[in-house]
């Protein structure tokens, strides 16, 4: 049976909506703004992130929170959402902030329609939870790899997911290579209307491939940089650009791993069949993150403990993202959770 199949004739009773606004200041140098929305039914609620970059999008929810009372299967409530307008105040900055805000709601539905059945995501879908490894992620301000040598000194078996710049010079990549603790290296070559975004420099990209181990993630495909990513494609993997099935056939070959953010994908069908073709044709694949700073976070913990607990996650606890690195982290592996309700973690 199809993973979702198992979810779709879920009974689902919403009697009322409430929302939380969350902000954290995050190593990155900006202030991390989200929603938890929460969905009332039957004495329990079912709580799902919305992880929108755009502070502005979370505050016009003060005069714009949808009404989903009703009652549905899963299945149905989905193809509900897919027909309700979640910014009808103004589109959104970026389209795919749309998946981001129906994933919120859809995962929020699923907890609460789990809760309703007094079952679990693991019990449904018949799995069972396992340790998650996981890898700290942060940026390195031209290179600076004070960040790294810290989190080392606090914890020397500590692996790492980092974003590669033109400003790293050949010393950082040094200090890093002496680490072998680099896990994934993400080029960014496919963002687009970010803080982020990266135009392919075959110069770094040749770095980065130098670097022994590493997983590279998102490197864009030029006329400079072609010859020397398909020659590493064992090593590539894809983010952005991955939305579905449907877009995996459309990247520039097949990837041997991806990395699953569950808030690209919009529906939870969508993730739940992408994760099933990954498992037949044998990609690899990994948790990632959006700066969680609530649920959100131990939903993507609670996926890569399912479905690729031994990959190199980046779906640390959030304290991992402070701007001042805390003395005593929780280490890697995390504990599998119990998972006894709903996508609750424990």
């Amino acid at each position: 049976m199809a993973l979702y199949d198992a979810l779709a004739d879920l009974p689902l009773e919403i009697e009322g909506t409430d929302r939380e606004r969350n902000a954290r200041d995050t190593s990155s140098g900006f202030e991390r703004v989200t929603t938890t929305f929460s969905l009332r039914g039957r004495g329990v609620a079912g709580r799902g992130e919305d992880v929108i970059y755009d502070a502005d999008a979370h505050d016009a929810l003060e005069t714009s929170f949808p009404d989903l009372a009703g009652e549905w299967t899963f299945d149905g409530f989905s193809a509900h959402l897919a027909t309700r307008d979640l910014f009808p105040d103004a589109d959104p900055e970026r389209e795919d902030f749309r998946h981001y805000r129906r994933w919120a709601l859809e995962s929020a539905a699923l907890d609460l329609a789990l809760k309703q059945s007094k079952t679990s995501l693991a019990g449904v879908l018949d799995r069972e939870t396992s340790p998650v490894r996981f890898v700290a992620s942060t940026r390195l301000p031209e290179g600076d790899t004070a960040r790294v040598e810290r989190f080392r000194e606090l914890d020397s078996t500590l692996e790492f997911k980092l974003d590669p710049t033109e400003e790293w010079s050949e010393a950082t990549f040094r200090t890093l290579r002496e680490t072998e603790a680099v896990r994934v290296l993400d080029l960014k070559g496919y963002y687009e209307g970010t803080d982020v975004d990266q135009d392919p420099d075959v110069d770094l990209y040749e770095r980065v491939f130098d670097l022994p181990g590493a997983v590279v993630e998102d490197p864009a495909l030029t006329e400079e940089t072609e010859a020397l990513v398909r020659s590493n494609r064992g090593r590539v993997s894809f983010d952005a650009p991955v939305t579905g099935v449907a877009s995996i056939d459309e990247l520039p070959f097949e990837p041997a791993w991806l990395n699953v953010k569950p808030s690209r994908f919009g529906s939870v069908e969508s993730l739940l069949e992408t994760i099933e073709w990954a498992e037949a044709n044998g990609v690899e694949c990994y948790g990632g993150g959006q700066f969680e700073l609530d649920v959100g976070r131990t939903h993507v913990q609670l996926l890569a403990s399912l479905f690729y607990p031994d990959g190199p996650n980046d779906v640390a606890p959030p304290m991992y993202n402070d701007p001042e690195i805390p003395e005593h982290l929780p280490g890697s592996p995390l504990s599998a959770p119990a998972n006894t309700a709903g996508l609750n973690w424990g």
